[in-house]
């Protein structure tokens, strides 16, 4: 290990940077809209250069995708209760608040959004999609070692999440936890 290497630490200015870059694409996504800033702006709002940011991610749509894996990594991690309907009620719980809390609606836009942006925006969706079934196929899997029958992830995403996300997105009412757990229960 040379030295430079031992010099980094978690939480150092490596860490601040990406959480100052993290926040500034948050507050443009819900100023502007997705599309409506540049790595340039985002970089200006973060107080580093762009470079540091194509060195980093390459470029916007990979930046983007890293900001909502991230936030849903860190307010909506995979639980484990001991059981696949406490594990799916936990997460859908978790969900909820995340998507209803004050970026949750810029991460939700940001996610359709990465659709409707070329081959790079249909890269970045699908690794965001395929991270998230990943996740939710190691709380499956757990299940299924413990003798539950489970779901197939993509049925967990159409069945619990989707209707979630459209009642966020359109405006439908609210996530009570009556209708989350409502969600998993249909489900099971």
């Amino acid at each position: 290990m040379n030295e430079r290497q031992r010099a980094r630490r978690p939480g150092g200015r490596s860490a601040r940077v990406a959480a100052d870059v993290h926040q500034a694409v948050t507050d443009l996504i819900n100023e502007r809209g997705y599309g409506n800033f540049t790595v340039g702006e985002v970089a200006a709002r973060a107080g580093v250069a762009d470079s540091s940011i194509y060195r980093r991610w390459g470029n916007l749509e990979t930046l983007l995708t890293d900001v909502a894996l991230t936030r849903l990594n860190a307010r909506s991690p995979m639980p484990d209760t001991g059981s696949l309907a406490g594990d799916l009620r936990a997460y859908a719980a978790n969900v909820a608040r995340e998507i209803t809390g004050p970026d949750g609606l810029a991460l939700l836009r940001l996610s359709v959004a990465l659709s409707h942006t070329g081959q790079r925006g249909l890269q970045a969706r699908d690794d965001l999609l395929a991270e998230r079934a990943r996740q939710l196929q190691s709380m499956l899997d757990r299940a299924r070692k413990r003798g539950e029958h489970a779901p197939d992830a993509f049925d967990v995403l159409d069945h619990v999440m989707a209707p979630m996300y459209v009642r966020v997105l359109f405006g439908m009412g609210p996530l009570t936890p009556d209708y989350v757990d409502g969600l998993v229960d249909r489900l099971l």
